[in-house]
């Protein structure tokens, strides 16, 4: 069955630094929606993938599994990205103007004399 993406990021940024806090400040949300999305995650497979007896951020043997499953897909499709991505070059394109920068008005003009009345 498919993962929700963010669910998913939330627990590799986790599962990968095993530290809540520090995984929430480098995904961007703040600690709590990182517990939830785990939280959601775990209640969706129907299996703890972390050990909260444990007196440090654990990963159980599902979340370890998980989280492998998860690397692999996240390289495959950075992979795909990277093969779609266009070659760099094309047409170049030309400058507007006469390559000079824009006269302003009432300003002399370099070059050019003034016509007398």
């Amino acid at each position: 069955m498919p993962l929700n993406s963010e669910l998913q990021r939330h627990f590799v940024a986790a599962a990968e630094q095993l530290h809540f806090a520090h995984a929430a400040r480098s995904e961007g949300v703040s600690r709590a929606t990182l517990v939830a999305s785990i939280k959601e995650l775990e209640a969706e497979l129907g299996y703890p993938l972390f050990d909260y007896t444990a007196p440090t951020t654990t990963l159980t043997a599902a979340g370890e599994a998980l989280l492998e499953k998860a690397q692999i897909e996240r390289a495959k499709s950075a992979a795909n990205a990277a093969a779609t991505v266009a070659p760099p070059g094309g047409k170049a394109k030309a400058s507007k103007g006469k390559g000079r920068t824009p006269a302003v008005k009432g300003a002399p003009r370099v070059g050019k004399r003034r016509q007398s009345r």
